[in-house]
């Protein structure tokens, strides 16, 4: 059997900006991928902690230094610049390895920068 695991998370960025006339998708500055570990067109969940808005899209990669977070496409109607928004990725793992799994989490501050990282999430709540 395999389980669905959160395998990265970025918490508490910031959106930059929203392009409705983009074809889709998240663009995440690839510094910020690389310290996760989520890579160009993975499959991630959206959470609009402004709004509740919940969705789904993939990722490209932005301007490595840029602190961006741009929602492309019909996306772009569920965020507005300066919405914090949780971007979640997972992975399938085999029984036997979702008690080693150790996922990466990078808490941001407001100018989208990584201020702590996580090698799980603790029980309490993350400011």
């Amino acid at each position: 059997m395999f389980r669905t695991l959160m395998n990265a998370k970025i918490h508490r960025a910031r959106v930059t900006e929203s392009n409705l006339n983009y074809v889709g998708s998240i663009t995440i500055d690839e510094d910020i991928l690389d310290a996760v570990g989520m890579v160009a067109n993975e499959k991630v969940h959206i959470v609009n902690n402004n709004n509740g808005a919940r969705f789904e899209t993939y990722i490209i990669p932005g301007k490595r230094g840029g602190k961006e977070f741009c929602l492309n496409g019909a996306a772009a109607r569920l965020v507005q610049p300066g919405d914090v928004i949780i971007v979640i990725s997972y992975c399938m793992l085999p029984e036997e390895k979702i008690h080693s799994h150790k996922p990466k989490v990078a808490v941001m501050n407001e100018e989208n920068e990584i201020v702590e990282m996580l090698g799980t999430e603790p029980a309490g709540t993350i400011k």
